[in-house]
């Protein structure tokens, strides 16, 4: 359906405060809806609509000739939504190119990840520090194009890149994150003097991103917490990969996003006037409902031979390039043409931008000023300071007691880790009675009922994948440091978004993880983990902490807030644990930090290393106590074991002691790293009380000593 703005505004009865609700006028390819008022602002200079016109297709020829040069790439999204484009960098998001980490700027994420070179192109022009000689190299190795949008990280600093983004429809759910922070932000540092976080989060995305489930689960999130500073621009080009999207789908998406909650609008994403004007609308609409705008639009607009076609969605235009560059009004024969005019036009817009920029740090200097405290807790959650390890230790209690589960030290830990780090946060999939993640006298986010944007507890709702990809919005959004929580066995529902923050080096996202093994008991296998640990420990840059005691879970809670480089696992037992009050708290702290410690020295000559991790370790004091030779090592994390010293991993398991035995409730295969034999679980257990089923597969001291016996 491909409307103008003349329609849209035909299509709505004016008053003096703009457009009120309307009935739907029938137009020539369908009616072009709008769900609650439209606001419309003053319509846009026509000046300015041309120089974003022309800029539009200047965008375009740089994706075309970039994704030539590569021969590969995805040509489709960056044709069809350059009008889009231009009006967000030209016009409407606030941002200031010079200082793209800015805290209060408008957030752009490409959900639709594969037309990056929409966003590199629009990067370029807005005078990012994306030069073209970067957009020759796109999709070259040690380039700051690559094939989808990273965020800044060790291998990509791309300035301009809010979310690492591909896999469909997270995109849309780490939009929902920022959009989320960045209420918690306003709500907890926001005065009645001075309003220091007000910025707005756009998020442009395709058919698969809403095909994809995770973006459904995040929009039901974003409606019921009013996030009304969050719109989707929907490409809706009626085009995916192998059909048209016809084949695959028939739901009405507007009535959809209107069942959530949303405030919706439907334009012709070609018409500049119209998109201007709806998305002005959608920015100036705080009314408790996040915006959805379906832009219908043309993929691979102006390449004859495959616009419209799912042949656009990819390279397939290539060999057409130099002729759409000429049907859109480009000069023949130039590569990456940018007019002087187009430069000039978006100098101008740096000139505005820095003007609210300016104006916006004059506010902030004045918060600052009469919000000391606040500003030293802001300046120390945007830059990721706080305490070292070591001065967290001291400044937590030794935890002591009697055995107990790991998910209830957890618990103790976890309030103290909030006291320590202010902008630290939590949330759960529905299950915080199960996890005991909740962080007392911190109140609940959101709105409504008990509800405040500037508390600390989350509630996702039963949305796994939902709350993984949210928390990596917050991690992205760069102002609090988040865990969440669920049982370990459901992992696999928000696995991809694991893997993404490990990849994105996202060090302010941490997952509790509870109900660790077979020893979860009656509820039987489905709800057992036996490979999930393990499957975690693979994800490179993940650090995956399994803790044996109290004093262990106040190492690892330690090290997920203090790591730089990437996010942390924790994962804890739902049955009750022996403490090691044979090592001192201080020295199970300093040994678990680094992934492996000897929790046990043989009091002869050494002869045989016993590994354990988590509710095991207590199965492997037991073995040794009557072998003077053995020695028992507890590995509560094997990576951070790994990045330790050879010393150091040395003095914890001597290479000269061969005969080595490993003991984990869990899949074996990891372990034989480090040990000849192991003891482990390579099936999937049964319903019946966890003892029993620990016993029947062998997780015991008793089991564990004849294993030792037998080598």
């Amino acid at each position: 359906m491909k409307f103008s703005a003349i329609a849209v505004f035909a299509a709505v009865v004016s008053t003096a405060n703009g457009f009120a609700t309307h009935q739907p006028v029938a137009l020539t390819r369908g009616v072009a809806r709008k769900a609650s008022s439209l606001q419309m602002s003053t319509a846009t200079e026509t000046t300015n609509l041309a120089a974003l016109a022309t800029a539009a297709n200047e965008a375009r020829g740089l994706a075309m000739d970039s994704i030539a040069a590569a021969h590969s790439g995805h040509m489709g999204l960056p044709l069809g939504c350059g009008e889009i484009g231009a009006s967000l960098y030209g016009s409407q998001m606030s941002y200031y190119a010079k200082d793209p980490t800015w805290i209060n700027r408008d957030r752009f994420i490409l959900s639709a990840g594969h037309g990056s070179m929409f966003l590199y192109s629009w990067l370029n022009l807005a005078g990012f520090d994306l030069s073209i000689d970067e957009l020759k190299q796109f999709r070259q190795h040690h380039s700051q194009t690559p094939g989808h949008p990273e965020f800044p990280n060790s291998e990509h600093t791309t300035p301009g890149i809010e979310c690492t983004t591909g896999p469909l429809g997270a995109g849309v759910a780490n939009a929902v994150g920022h959009a989320a922070s960045a209420k918690m932000a306003a709500g907890v540092y926001n005065t009645e003097d001075h309003e220091i976080f007000n910025h707005h989060i756009f998020v442009l995305a395709g058919d698969g991103c809403f095909q994809e489930g995770v973006s459904a689960e995040a929009a039901a999130f974003a409606a019921h917490e009013q996030l009304d500073n969050l719109v989707i621009l929907y490409d809706s080009n009626e085009v995916t990969l192998d059909k048209m999207a016809e084949y695959t789908q028939s739901e009405d998406i507007i009535k959809r996003y209107e069942a959530y909650g949303w405030e919706t609008y439907e334009i012709d994403g070609h018409d500049l006037e119209a998109v201007e004007a709806t998305i002005a609308a959608a920015k100036a609409s705080d009314n408790g409902k996040p915006k959805f705008i379906k832009c219908n639009t043309i993929i691979g607009k102006g390449m004859e031979e495959t616009e419209g076609t799912n042949a656009a969605h990819g390279e397939a235009g290539v060999p057409y390039v130099d002729n759409a560059k000429k049907n859109i009004g480009l000069p023949e024969g130039e590569k990456w043409y940018v007019s002087e005019g187009t430069r000039e036009f978006f100098s101008e817009v740096e000139a505005k931008n820095k003007a609210a920029y300016d104006s916006w740090n004059d506010t902030f200097k004045a918060w600052s000023e009469a919000n000391p405290e606040l500003a030293t807790q802001l300046d120390n959650a945007v830059n990721d300071k706080m305490m070292s390890a070591e001065e967290m230790f001291a400044a937590i209690p030794e935890m002591g007691g009697a055995a107990e589960a790991t998910r209830v030290s957890g618990n103790k830990v976890i309030q103290e880790i909030s006291k320590l780090v202010p902008h630290y946060v939590s949330g759960s999939a529905d299950l915080h009675g199960s996890c005991r993640n909740y962080i007392n006298d911190a109140g609940n986010f959101g709105a409504g009922f008990d509800k405040s944007y500037a508390n600390k507890n989350l509630y996702f709702g039963i949305r796994e994948h939902a709350m993984g990809a949210i928390m990596n919005g917050f991690g992205y959004h760069g102002l609090f440091k988040i865990s969440g929580s669920t049982f370990a066995v459901f992992v696999d529902y928000f696995r991809p978004t694991i893997r993404v923050a490990s990849l994105a080096e996202l060090n302010r996202v941490s997952y509790i993880l509870t109900h660790d093994s077979i020893g979860v008991g009656e509820d039987g296998p489905t709800h057992q983990p036996v490979e999930t640990v393990s499957g975690l420990r693979v994800i490179p840059n993940l650090d995956v902490y399994r803790p044996a005691d109290a004093e262990e879970t106040v190492a690892a809670f330690v090290s997920s807030v203090t790591r730089k480089d990437g996010p942390t696992a924790l994962v804890f037992s739902r049955q009750n644990i022996d403490q090691n009050d044979a090592v001192p708290a201080a020295e199970r702290r300093a040994g678990a930090l680094k992934g492996a410690y000897v929790a046990k020295k043989e009091s002869a000559d050494l002869e045989l290393i016993i590994m354990a991790t988590g509710s095991e370790v207590q199965h492997a004091l037991k073995a040794a106590a009557d072998l003077p030779g053995a020695r028992v090592v507890s590995v509560p994390c094997m990576e951070a074991f790994e990045r330790q010293s050879e010393e150091y991993k040395e003095s914890v398991m001597p290479s000269s002691c061969t005969k080595r035995i490993a003991m984990e409730a869990g899949v074996s295969g990891l372990w034989y790293k480090y040990a000849s034999k192991v003891v482990g679980v390579d099936r999937f257990g049964f319903s019946a009380p966890g003892d029993i089923v620990m016993s029947e597969l062998g997780m015991t001291p008793e089991n564990l000593s004849a294993q030792i016996a037998d080598m």
